[in-house]
Parts: structure tokens; sequence; C-alpha cells
């Protein structure tokens, strides 16, 4: 019996293409909707109030967006950056 320790929860790496999007627009929506609510309210309770609304929204376009985006900016990262030595 393998210990608990030993036990991997980790994702097959055939999810890694959905969960780095996934990843990604949870953290630049989190930072990038904070900054847009603060700047547009100030601190204090309205912001407290209206910012996580505001990321909800805001990662409901994000995530399919980047979904729908990404093999296009593979593309021209491609074509911008030198391909590896074999």
């Amino acid at each position: 019996m393998p210990s608990p320790s030993s036990i991997s929860y980790k994702l097959p790496a055939r999810y890694a293409g959905l969960l780095m999007p996934l990843v990604l627009s949870v953290l630049m929506t989190f930072v990038v909707s904070a900054i847009a609510t603060l700047r547009s309210l100030g601190a204090g309770a309205e912001f407290l109030a209206t910012w996580p609304t505001a990321w909800a929204l805001s990662w409901l376009v994000a995530f399919p967006t980047l979904l729908a985006v990404l093999p296009l900016v593979r593309r021209i990262v491609g074509l911008l950056v030198e391909a590896p030595q074999r």
C-alpha cells in the first residue's frame, strides 16, 4: 500500500493545454480588475463590494477569449522566435 506522501494528485499532462489558460486568466483578471476597480472607486467598502463581481465578469470573458486566441498567439510567437535546435 502506498504511503500518503507518495500518492500523486497531479492531473495527467494532457490537461496542461486547458489548465495553463485557466490559471493565466484567473491570475491576470484578478490583478487587472483589482487595479481598474481600485482606480475607478478608490480604496474602501465600495471597492470591496464591487471588485469580486468585476473580477468574475472579466474572467468569464477572458477565459474563453484566451482559449480562442491561444492558437493564433502560438503561431505569432513561432514566427518571432527561432525553433529549438535538435
